[in-house]
């Protein structure tokens, strides 16, 4: 008996039209999801950044939403004074926004250790590297711990902040603002 109900179901007109709408949407849906990946991965992103380290261009709390061109970093565009998404050589599985100070070739001098002094050095940065610091110079892990971060590791520059509503818009007046001082 439950089978008598079961092919008239299927038989039925509601079926069918079912079934036209599913294969009508699935590519849609397939084709929709592609082309967020392919964003995500090649061109836009949206990154959360949180922490004390790119004070005050970057709020402490953790809810700054930026967007990340990736665009820049395939065709060797990002300069020093941008803001970048780079993976951190002390730990893989994580992103972190710092401010891209030097370029391979260019030579740093930081202070050691904001903390306990003010030793400073200076290093050149090598070919095929990037000098990373953040803006918070006491509470930031840079380049000034792990050394010149290679630009493979350099995934996106940061150029629009979209969240909280009140500090909406460009971040690229803190590059010109920043270095000019």
């Amino acid at each position: 008996m439950a089978f008598g109900y079961i092919r008239q179901f299927l038989a039925s007109e509601a079926f069918k039209n079912t079934g036209r709408e599913i294969r009508d949407v699935v590519p849609r849906l397939v084709k929709f999801v592609c082309f967020v990946q392919v964003t995500k991965t090649h061109l836009l992103t949206v990154a959360l950044c949180y922490g004390p380290s790119m004070l005050p261009t970057i709020g402490l709390a953790g809810n700054n939403l930026c967007l990340a061109e990736r665009i820049s970093t395939r065709f060797d565009r990002i300069g020093v004074g941008d803001i970048v998404m780079v993976r951190s050589p002390e730990a893989p599985r994580k992103t972190v926004v710092k401010r891209l100070i030097a370029t391979e070739g260019q030579s740093v001098t930081y202070v050691v250790d904001p903390k306990n002094g003010d030793r400073s050095e200076t290093i050149v940065v090598p070919k095929g590297h990037v000098w990373v610091e953040g803006d918070n110079i006491y509470a930031s892990r840079d380049s000034r711990n792990f050394g010149p971060v290679p630009y493979g590791l350099v995934e996106g520059r940061i150029f629009w902040r979209i969240w909280p509503p009140k500090d909406f818009g460009s971040l690229e007046q803190s590059k010109r603002k920043d270095m000019d001082s």
